[in-house]
């Protein structure tokens, strides 16, 4: 019997994005629990460099490109400090 080849998976000719967005974040709501960076699934957050009030290090987008939008930091933010605000076109 011949045996077969595993498939390749399919990947996208270009960088896939869920939607068109930019993620915000309000610094001095972040109270330091690390979630969106811990469960972002592209790892495309990091703690910043700046303290806020509460003497933590809010997150910062660390690589822009490898972020797909996918909403997790804002779904799991207990704070509501990061979100996705979607872009206006420029007319």
């Amino acid at each position: 019997m011949k045996t077969q080849q595993p498939r390749k998976p399919l990947s996208p000719q270009r960088k896939l994005r869920l939607q068109e967005a930019e993620i915000v974040v309000i610094g001095d709501r972040c109270k330091g629990c690390g979630y969106c960076i811990e469960f972002c699934p592209k790892k495309g957050l990091g703690y910043g460099n700046k303290l806020n009030i509460h003497g933590v290090h809010p997150p910062v987008v660390k690589n822009d490109e490898e972020c797909v939008r996918c909403g997790m930091c804002e779904a799991i933010c207990p704070h509501m400090a990061i979100f996705l605000v979607g872009r206006k076109e420029k007319k």
